[in-house]
């Protein structure tokens, strides 16, 4: 079996002046959306949570 390319789907973030790039960007209006909507596209696009620790979510599929 080949290995999968490894890719970021989306970055959600509270703060849009920190993202930009060629991935769907979801700006949430409070650190409760952004991990409910962080966790939501991870089940719904079978791919993983990563917090940068700095206000951002990426969601990558391993």
């Amino acid at each position: 079996m080949g290995e999968e390319a490894k890719q970021i789907l989306a970055v959600i973030t509270t703060d849009k002046s920190k993202v930009t790039g060629a991935v769907p960007i979801f700006i949430a209006d409070s650190e409760e959306e952004k991990q409910k909507t962080a966790l939501f596209l991870a089940k719904t696009l079978d791919a993983m949570v990563h917090d940068l620790e700095n206000g951002i979510y990426f969601i990558v599929r391993h």
